[in-house]
């Protein structure tokens, strides 16, 4: 049965390809109903067979090298004697580092004893796995965009989302560091209830100053691209004008580079709209509308702060003029 059902999940996985097709990086000619890849032959296989012998090499080395397991060399197994080096995998660490900082608090109830220091921190892994699963479709909700999505964003485009990704991560590493928080202590001479409080205060401050500063870097390259479109590329090449004063020469953008650096100028948050309708009748605007609105301009107001082109800046630009 078994090579059967990776026949059948290979054709699937085949058809859920075709149907929700590849995704690319935005550039001249690519939307979200096209794919413009690279010919199979001789770009194709030549990056696959790259990557083959690469695979190739390094697993070849490791076995010439490296001991994986050495059963032989532990001995027997038996129940009571265990390592003390004995470490959750990578897809549990965070679990596990929740588990060990959290304090042994219990709660007794109609007789019933609730542990929880263990209880707690499961439930918040589920709430953080969950929030992972949703995160697509709130974002969807609060920018209106209910599009088909084909093209890639560089992530100093979309700021916000750049940065929850990052502080994500940060939640995530600094479970792990509490997930092992023996071997952080042995092998650095630290204290392990130093270790405890550290990742009790950093996992909920760490993410917040990750998130803070992964925006603010996206927001500052935005920046700079804008400068680099309006101003083009520096060239290192000093010239002197005829009244003395020495400039340095910018080589005008190709049209593939303008259109990637000027991406992040189709986002914008949603407008509630006029306070009247045409007939000048008051509307009547809900609750959740403006949440949804508060929500969307928190989401892109920052990247919105950055002083956009105006159409004069733009005519210099497709003019190749405005580049000293």
């Amino acid at each position: 049965l078994l090579p059967g059902i990776m026949l059948g999940l290979l054709v699937a996985h085949l058809i859920l390809v075709f149907y929700h097709k590849h995704t690319q990086f935005a550039g001249p000619g690519r939307t979200n109903k096209n794919v413009v890849g690279m010919p199979l032959l001789p770009v194709y296989m030549a990056k696959a067979g790259g990557f083959f012998f690469l695979v190739f090499g390094v697993i070849a080395a490791i076995s010439a090298i490296a001991t994986i397991n050495p059963i032989w060399a532990i001995g027997p197994y038996r129940v009571d004697q265990v390592s003390t080096g004995a470490q959750p995998d990578w897809y549990m660490g965070f679990a596990e580092g929740l588990v060990r900082v959290m304090p042994g608090w219990e709660i007794n109830l109609w007789g019933h004893t609730l542990a929880l220091g263990v209880f707690i921190p499961l439930v918040g892994f589920g709430v953080v796995l969950t929030a992972i699963a949703v995160y697509p479709f709130i974002e969807s909700w609060v920018t209106g965009d209910k599009r088909e999505h084909h093209i890639l964003d560089r992530p100093r485009n979309v700021p916000t989302r750049t940065g929850f990704g990052v502080a994500w991560i940060t939640a995530y590493f600094i479970g792990l560091v509490g997930g092992g928080n023996d071997l952080w202590a042995t092998h650095f001479h630290l204290s392990i209830n130093s270790i405890t409080w550290f990742v009790r205060i950093f996992f909920f401050v760490g993410p917040v100053i990750a998130f803070i500063v992964t925006k603010r870097i996206c927001l500052g390259l935005q920046r700079r691209d804008r400068e680099k479109v309006l101003h083009g590329r520096e060239t290192g090449i000093i010239k002197r004008l005829p009244h003395g004063e020495f400039v340095e020469i910018h080589e005008p953008l190709s049209p593939e580079q303008l259109h990637t650096l000027t991406a992040h100028e189709q986002y914008k948050p949603l407008e509630l709209g006029p306070a009247v309708d045409e007939n000048g009748v008051k509307r009547r605007i809900s609750p959740v509308q403006k949440l949804r609105a508060k929500l969307s301009k928190g989401y892109f107001a920052d990247g919105n702060q950055i002083p956009k082109a105006t159409p004069e800046e733009y005519k210099e630009i497709s003019e190749g003029h405005g580049h000293h």
